[in-house]
């Protein structure tokens, strides 16, 4: 089943990844039906193709069926102090269910890792929540570490981050 391609989105597919993402995260959090595109999404060009993010996608025969992110960190959580450090936020991670579980996810991981350490980034930070099967522990089998749990009973939003000397 590894006959995916991993590369960054042409510009011609952006509306195309927008709607898997969007379709996705809205399948993950049936709450967000009604919301607007967030910031990045709606901008995903300048946020991921001119700025300082990045995004990778993954196809198999031409079928869009992965894609990861990763945005500047915006010191949006307070009780993160990532201030004086290059830090991106790893985000919009999602793999078609019949593509999981076949190492998708690692190897677009592990693609956007190196181009993180080719711009000298120096941490990857990340949040996710103990509701998502096996997030937590995929991401520390990636070499991520909790470093804070929210006391919020619904969300348990958890704080992950990786400082690795190959990211300096």
């Amino acid at each position: 089943m590894q006959n995916w391609i991993i590369k960054a989105p042409h510009p011609t597919a952006v509306a195309e990844v927008v709607a898997f993402v969007d379709n996705a995260r809205r399948d993950i959090f049936p709450m967000l039906a009604n919301s607007p595109l967030p910031k990045d999404l709606a901008h995903f060009t300048e946020a991921y193709l001119d700025g300082e993010g990045h995004f990778l996608e993954a196809r198999d025969q031409g079928r869009l069926i992965a894609v990861i992110g990763y945005l500047p960190y915006d010191h949006r959580f307070p009780q993160l102090d990532y201030r004086g450090k290059h830090v991106v936020e790893v985000v919009r991670l999602f793999v078609l269910p019949e593509y999981r579980r076949h190492g998708l996810a690692a190897a677009l991981f592990a693609a956007l890792r190196e181009h993180a350490k080719a711009v000298g980034v120096e941490c990857l930070y990340l949040h996710t929540h103990p509701f998502l099967p096996g997030a937590i522990r995929f991401w520390e089998k990636q070499g991520f570490v909790v470093v804070d749990v929210e006391a919020d009973p619904v969300w348990r939003t958890t704080h992950m981050e990786l400082l690795h000397p190959g990211l300096t």
